[in-house]
């Protein structure tokens, strides 16, 4: 499958770029101090690490007949320091909200995602180490 976008330049370092679903992004970065009006182009990709992964996992956890209350993924990148800059290492902390988690059901959906189903996480693990935590925070009901 072809995917094709298009950036367009907005003045200053702000980028509109259009989608292969219609939607568009604004990108910008602060080098120039300016007022920021959209994400980093760095900080998009882990974002989109962590919305693929998210994907995943929710569609397995549903597949597996699982509930839970909430489901929120924290990405850090550290970067290398020389120039191109790009992110060596990768940690993803996956936190699990819920008042009765299946925490067998809820690891085999991260490691399946990790291990098989997230290609965006196959793209990283051509140029970074990538590690992850899962979390379990149980709500309690009143």
């Amino acid at each position: 499958m072809d995917h094709k976008i298009t950036t367009h330049w907005k003045g200053g370092l702000t980028f509109e770029s259009d989608n292969p679903s219609g939607k568009f992004v604004t990108m910008d970065t602060d080098v120039m101090g300016e007022e920021r009006k959209g994400l980093s182009p760095k900080a998009m990709m882990l974002s989109s690490l962590a919305g693929c992964s998210a994907i995943d996992v929710i569609l397995m956890l549903e597949k597996m007949k699982v509930e839970i209350d909430d489901l929120k993924i924290e990405v850090s990148g550290e970067l290398t320091d020389e120039h191109p800059k790009y992110y060596h290492s990768v940690l993803v902390d996956y936190h699990f909200y819920g008042s009765d988690l299946n925490k067998k059901k809820c690891e085999r959906a991260v490691n399946l995602s990790v291990e098989k189903y997230c290609g965006v996480m196959e793209m990283f693990r051509r140029f970074a180490t990538i590690n992850f935590n899962i979390h379990y925070h149980i709500v309690l009901t009143k």
